[in-house]
């Protein structure tokens, strides 16, 4: 059964997020760990489901999560999540180290 890992980048990146919400919402940052787990889970599922975002990286898919897109990339028996990143981020930049 395939199964989706965390890069180090996505953990830092989970990891700032839940400290946002620590100082402002525990009960939406609850929400957000709950509603992650879900969509990561139907990740597994439906690895397509994501948008493409093949100008940036031809493996690369997103999909949204209460303002953040959680990227990943399908392997041949995981799904990799590379970065959890607000909407409202230079997207592309972030992924200029995967050209190089």
């Amino acid at each position: 059964m395939m199964e989706y890992i965390l890069s180090v980048e996505a953990s830092q990146d989970i990891e700032n997020i839940l400290d946002y919400f620590l100082q402002r919402n525990i009960d939406a940052g609850e929400k957000f760990v709950k509603d992650f787990n879900n969509k990561c889970l139907n990740i597994v599922k439906f690895p397509k489901i994501g948008r493409s975002y093949s100008h940036i990286d031809s493996p690369l898919r997103g999909i949204p999560i209460d303002g953040y897109i959680i990227f990943y990339q399908l392997l041949e028996n995981s799904i990799v999540i590379i970065r959890v990143v607000s909407g409202y981020r230079d997207i592309e930049s972030l992924f200029l180290d995967l050209d190089q």
